[in-house]
């Protein structure tokens, strides 16, 4: 039985004249993963007619393109060989398909991040070296009339944040809306190497520089994956026990103890945390808000497994937070040290199975992903790359509430939701009630 069924296949292109030329490509751009980020949206009926009608999705989407203008464009090379975006004009990737096998409820209950679904969802993307596409749309109808837009970006020339902003501006347009209210900046040299006689590498980076094999690597295809919802209320209970801490760091500080433990590792052994944080408000002067580029860099931290798992939660938390506080000069540092790298053969493989992968995606409100029929019911990664990865989001229509997609060994995953599951009654036990009409001290 065929799952989903490819109605249409043809090319978008922008609605009006664009700039042509090219736009260089900064070296966080070139040291990111060379390949596409898939994601879905999923989207109740809601009676309309008009709901997600193809016609209307292809039009709000020229009309995006005209201000997002490089996604028409295709991947290309300089005379030097540096990979650069070439505005060609030439469209996207835009695909219909249906599928009468599942209904929306059925697919969010069976969904989780996996090459089944990215194959089922978003569509096929050929190897992402010039000349390619930057962006495969694919709007598939359920047999719910509930749809699934999936979707591909090329990573080499924007991150999680300026994807969000594309296809927020796609939304408001489709809902009505003119040209975007934070117009995308496509000046990649902003983030570009100072001159030679001022750079200075004041950091090691090593999140950037090529490590042994690992003795237990990780195979892009043996991961088990799930989504797991913490309440406000946990949240919050959980914030309170890390004594200040960020959201984001105080949740990944709870996965990172559970892993560990999930995988009994050796106490003594040695457990890095990374994460990507986005340094456009960091830098000085800040990137402008509508920076359409990779603006991320990769950071770690490390300790013991002793450490993380032995030592009250607040003490995991500030190593997360030594992780994630990077201000303009580490940043500064990393695009200098890059520029006497190949970029190329920066390690872009997966982690050992001791260590954990950290991004937060709580920036990205679902309600601005609305096409006019409703904010979608869920949104997230298509697929995980490999073991160990935790993305920390906003649960859609829940205010406070998040979602962790994560992935691990298929051998880990059983004890991890055990441990956390553990850990979240644990907080709920710890949240305030009322008593007689006053808070609890």
């Amino acid at each position: 039985m065929t799952m989903v069924e490819v109605l249409s296949s043809e090319l978008v292109v922008p609605a009006g004249k664009t700039p042509g030329g090219s736009i260089w490509l900064s070296n966080l751009d070139l040291a990111g993963r060379r390949g596409y980020s898939p994601t879905v949206y999923f989207f109740r009926p809601n009676g309309d007619p008009s709901f997600f009608a193809a016609d209307a999705m292809k039009d709000s989407l020229a009309r995006a393109l005209v201000a997002f203008y490089p996604l028409a464009g295709r991947l290309g090379l300089d005379g030097s060989g540096r990979i650069q975006v070439d505005c060609t004009g030439e469209g996207v990737a835009f695909l219909t398909a249906r599928s009468e096998h599942y209904a929306l409820e059925e697919l969010m209950n069976e969904f989780v991040p996996c090459g089944e679904m990215r194959d089922l969802l978003v569509p096929p993307t050929p190897a992402p070296n010039p000349p390619c596409a930057l962006l495969f749309v694919q709007i598939t109808r359920l047999r719910c009339g509930g749809v699934v837009l999936g979707q591909a970006m090329h990573h080499s020339i924007v991150d999680a944040r300026g994807a969000a902003h594309f296809f927020e501006t796609w939304a408001s347009i489709s809902r009505g809306g003119g040209a975007p209210t934070m117009p995308p900046c496509f000046d990649h040299t902003l983030l570009a190497a100072r001159p030679a006689q001022s750079r200075a590498v004041l950091y090691d980076h090593p999140e950037y520089k090529p490590e042994p094999e690992p003795v237990d690597p990780v195979s892009a295809s043996t991961y088990a994956s799930a989504i797991i919802t913490m309440t406000k209320g946990q949240v919050g209970a959980l914030k309170a026990r890390c004594l200040g801490s960020s959201t984001f760091r105080a949740v990944v500080a709870l996965v990172w103890q559970c892993a560990c433990r999930a995988r009994a590792l050796p106490p003594a052994a040695e457990t890095w945390l990374y994460s990507m944080v986005d340094m456009r408000a960091r830098l000085d002067p800040p990137l402008p808000a509508g920076y359409f580029g990779n603006a991320v860099i990769r950071t770690s931290v490390s300790a013991t497994v002793e450490e993380v798992v032995s030592s009250p939660l607040v003490h995991a938390a500030r190593l997360v937070r030594a992780a994630t506080s990077q201000s303009d000069d580490h940043a500064r540092s990393l695009v200098d040290y890059l520029e006497g790298v190949d970029t190329m053969n920066l390690p872009r493989r997966g982690i050992s199975r001791a260590h954990l992968r950290a991004i937060s995606w709580m920036g990205m409100s679902l309600s601005d992903a609305d096409f006019g029929w409703g904010a979608p019911a869920f949104m997230g990664p298509a697929l995980m790359y490999y073991s160990g990865f935790v993305y920390v989001m906003n649960a859609p229509g829940k205010d406070g509430a998040l979602a962790l997609v994560l992935s691990l060994e298929p051998e880990s995953m059983p004890a991890f939701s055990k441990v956390f599951a553990d850990e979240l009654a644990r907080l709920d036990t710890s949240v305030e009630k009322p008593s007689r009409g006053l808070s609890k001290m």
